[in-house]
């Protein structure tokens, strides 16, 4: 059996809070947009069960957890999946079952201009670039 044939997206719950708060650990915090510095755990608890997303998956190999992929209400896409990982085509295939499971006309990536691994797997998977948006933030 191929392994990409055993990846799964199962739907986020309370119970994933450890695991995503590792993902979440992992990200470079130079290539991050959602936010600019590390949440707390209660903050990222919080975050979860604000149900911020349209759907949030866990990506899981046979039973084990691999990474996140979710669909924002503004059909933006996003997948992580750790760093200890390391197998060909694994984020086009969760990419592939999202997509399947989630039929919409149109699909975002929103993507830190930094962050040039993302840049080339959605360029990859047929995404064209649309826009370069800036910020100005005031504190």
């Amino acid at each position: 059996m191929k392994i990409n044939s055993e990846i799964k997206l199962t739907l986020v719950s309370k119970s994933d809070a450890q695991f995503l708060y590792g993902l979440l650990k992992e990200r470079e915090s130079n290539v991050n947009i959602s936010h600019k510095k590390m949440p707390t755990y209660t903050q990222h608890i919080k975050f979860i069960e604000s149900k911020p997303y349209s759907k949030w998956y866990i990506i899981r190999l046979g039973n084990q957890k691999i990474g996140s992929a979710y669909l924002s209400k503004q059909n933006e896409i996003g997948i992580f999946i750790t760093k200890n990982i390391h197998i060909k085509k694994l984020g086009t295939t969760a990419l592939n079952i999202l997509i399947k499971k989630n039929r919409r006309k149109r699909y975002l990536a929103n993507i830190n201009p930094k962050n040039k691994k993302s840049i080339s797997f959605f360029k990859k998977n047929g995404f064209e670039l649309i826009q370069h948006t800036f910020e100005l933030e005031l504190s």
